[in-house]
């Protein structure tokens, strides 16, 4: 399956199934003539796995970072181009990220960054990866403020989607991911029903599918329509910001998305945008992925609400992806005290 990301300027495909990081080769020796070298950023545990014998036909320099969110910071970012400045990357080599959503986060800012540029490749070998994170073009770090809060726009010139790859998951991993599926479907309005039905490569077509749209659409997150990619996001970030400083192993990434979904729909309810059956629903399919839904009582209100503030929708204000009347959208301006009223509910005892 080839779903492609119309872009003006520099469109490309994102493909899936099995066995497709075998293509990553020939089309590098197709579509850029002039690379020598392809540098693969990837973790050890990623390294290890039977399926990682992903092969180029150029000089391979496989450079390895921490698993998870600790690979996303400005000092891996500094000793990664420090890496590629000593063993003379140049302008015209490619990056090339294999691994879960961190991992394809910090490749595409290394290749951002690095020469002011080079070209990029994502091979995302997660379910978090292969429906969100890899695709479209945005690329950051975390810093202590927030996460994802410096970084930069830089497409890939190609996305490869290896199912065969999520096999290898634990199940914690593979339910997490789901989150951002959870997302997805949610912003299609599709139901809980129609889940029963659905096969992974469904929710692997609706997810990439729904992305590639809205990313042609709004690039550059100019218009607004990009930003609702971001449903769940504002508290969930703010708890996984939270959660990993405390232990990175506490809260991944579509967990935390997860509850921001179930928070996100309570809230809308709380300012008479949704009814009660929104909230029920999205409910069910959160529970359907057997994702949390549930704000732990471990977390501070006033330091969540901080972190919510700085969220790259917000303009010095609470700033939150909202159901409505109109389907989702982006809400600027929410009251604070309605906020934190409703997290108060949300909370568990």
């Amino acid at each position: 399956m080839k779903i492609h990301v119309a872009l003006r300027d520099a469109p490309y495909d994102v493909t899936v199934g099995e066995g497709v990081r075998h293509e990553v080769s020939s089309f590098i020796a197709q579509h850029l003539p002039r690379a020598r070298v392809a540098v693969v950023i990837t973790s050890p545990e990623i390294r290890r796995q039977a399926w990682f014998d992903v092969t180029f036909d150029i000089t391979t320099l496989v450079i390895e970072v921490a698993d998870g969110e600790a690979a996303k910071t400005l000092t891996t970012l500094e000793a990664v181009c420090e890496r590629l400045a000593n063993e003379q990357v140049s302008r015209h080599d490619v990056i090339v990220g294999v691994g879960g959503g961190a991992i394809t986060d910090l490749a595409g800012f290394v290749a951002a960054v690095y020469l002011r540029g080079i070209a990029l490749v994502q091979v995302p070998t997660t379910v978090v990866g292969q429906v969100d994170a890899a695709i479209g073009g945005k690329t950051a770090v975390n810093i202590a403020a927030g996460k994802n809060l410096v970084g930069s726009f830089h497409q890939p010139v190609g996305v490869w989607c290896d199912v065969e790859t999520l096999a290898t998951l634990s199940p914690r991993e593979r339910i997490a991911g789901m989150g951002e599926v959870a997302k997805c479907w949610l912003l299609e309005g599709r139901s809980r029903a129609a889940l029963d039905a659905a096969t992974l490569h469904d929710f692997l077509e609706v997810s990439v599918g729904l992305k590639a749209r809205i990313v042609a659409q709004d690039e550059f997150e100019q218009t607004g329509q990009r930003a609702l990619l971001n449903y769940g996001h504002t508290l969930g970030h703010a708890i996984e910001l939270v959660a990993l400083a405390r232990d990175p192993d506490e809260l991944r990434h579509g967990e935390a998305v997860a509850i921001g979904l179930a928070f996100a729909a309570r809230l809308a309810k709380d300012l008479g945008r949704v009814s009660e059956e929104t909230v029920s629903e999205t409910d069910a399919v959160l529970d359907y992925f057997a994702l949390p839904r549930r704000l732990s009582a471990s977390f501070e209100l006033d330091e969540l609400l901080a972190a919510m503030s700085r969220d790259k929708k917000a303009h010095h204000d609470l700033t939150f992806v909202l159901d409505g009347p109109r389907g989702c959208e982006v809400v600027a301006g929410v009251d604070p005290s309605v906020v934190r009223a409703t997290l108060e509910r949300f909370q568990e005892a």
